[in-house]
């Protein structure tokens, strides 16, 4: 791309200028980096008056928490703004809006959402927002049904899968949720209290092949097109509001990984409540985090069941109690990918706030084992686990 440059500050306070859409661009005149993920510059551009009012955000051609030596295609911005677009098309009160993208430049102008806050801080915090997880449920009722063969012709959902195909960055999850955990590798980051731990899931041949299978329905199954990575990290909430953002890992794979991978986020904050809040007072939290992935599997499934009955297209998938069926599907497959994300979460290169931050040297290293058992346990025995209250027992049980 030979128009690349990397961003400075001055540079996304012009283009915000140039492509944020408002009425007085010449208003805009600071911006802060504020970026904290793993990949990707992400400017606030303010005003005058120090308001914040759009975003400028660039992909960078190495994975920024790493450094140069781990390349990155750029392609990724593509594909994150064109997954945005595609999925605020079916769900727009739960989608960040993407007001502008340059392929070049890989870089996208997108909505402000300055009035939200990032959920997993809210949710370390024991701050509760009552509609997040069916508002969640909605969302991907909404982003998965739409771009399935439930609501596809065939000729446009095949269309859609090649223009979707991101092998750069679905290598990077299939490195990091079923390869790095169970083999030794440089990339895992683990306190070496827990080496036993991680020794027992390289040696249980059992959990690989279970995890194996996982991989390859992540390799080969083109349900719809994915968020790819949507955790409480890629998630603003406000009070009634959710909205969904970073869509970097976006393509056309199995719907059960969404699902599964945002319930596994909930279920990390289970696993670290006790280590910010003392175990007596987690303890509400922590069962309001089992609501919240009852809520979310509940809604999703009627929201999506509802839509299949009005809106499917193809004859065979008509037919009545098939996308029940499908649901079944789904809901085992999002087992499994939950115990891999516990798993890679504990274990592999990308931690999560809820224990990361965690102070006590020994409760953190609990709460890590916990959500390595439990992570196991869900992917070994995800074909008994037959319902979402049949979860919350599973859960329990291990708890």
């Amino acid at each position: 791309m030979s128009q690349y440059r990397t961003f400075t500050a001055q540079d996304a306070v012009a283009y915000a200028q140039q492509f944020g859409g408002l009425e007085n661009p010449s208003s805009l005149v600071e911006a802060q980096e504020v970026g904290d993920g793993n990949l990707n510059l992400v400017f606030k551009i303010f005003d005058s008056e120090g308001v914040s009012r759009i975003i400028v955000k660039q992909a960078l051609p190495y994975v920024r928490c790493v450094g140069e030596s781990w390349p990155l295609t750029l392609d990724r911005a593509r594909l994150e703004a064109e997954t945005l677009v595609e999925h605020y098309q079916h769900s727009p009160q739960h989608t960040v809006k993407i007001h502008h993208f340059d392929p070049e430049l890989a870089v996208m102008v997108m909505e402000d959402l300055s009035s939200h806050k990032i959920w997993r801080g809210e949710l370390i915090g024991n701050v509760y927002y009552p509609q997040a997880a069916r508002q969640l449920g909605e969302y991907l009722a909404h982003t998965l049904f739409h771009t399935s063969d439930f609501y596809l012709h065939p000729h446009a959902k095949k269309a859609r899968v090649a223009q979707f195909i991101n092998p750069e960055m679905c290598e990077i999850t299939e490195d990091l949720f079923f390869n790095d955990p169970y083999q030794i590798h440089e990339r895992n980051n683990y306190p070496a209290a827990l080496e036993n731990d991680v020794a027992a899931l390289r040696n249980d041949d059992q959990l690989k092949i279970a995890v194996a299978s996982l991989k390859h329905r992540f390799f080969s199954q083109a349900e719809a097109l994915l968020h790819g990575d949507i955790h409480s990290g890629s998630i603003f909430v406000a009070d009634g509001s959710l909205k969904a953002i970073d869509a970097e890992f976006g393509y056309f794979g199995p719907i059960g990984f969404d699902i599964g991978t945002a319930i596994g986020n909930l279920l990390l904050n289970f696993c670290g409540l006790p280590g910010h809040l003392g175990i007596r007072d987690a303890a509400a939290g922590r069962e309001q985090r089992l609501i919240d992935i009852q809520q979310l599997w509940t809604t999703f499934a009627e929201r999506f069941q509802a839509l299949a009955a009005e809106k499917s297209r193809d004859a065979a998938l008509c037919v009545p109690g098939y996308a029940s069926e499908f649901l079944k599907k789904v809901w085992q497959d999002a087992i499994g990918f939950c115990g891999t994300e516990l798993i890679r979460r504990s274990v592999g290169l990308s931690h999560v706030a809820d224990i990361d931050t965690i102070q006590d040297d020994e409760m953190r290293h609990e709460c890590l084992r916990h959500a390595i058992t439990l992570g196991k346990a869900l992917i070994v025995i995800a074909d008994r686990i037959d319902s979402v209250d049949a979860l919350v027992a599973r859960v329990r049980q291990y708890s």
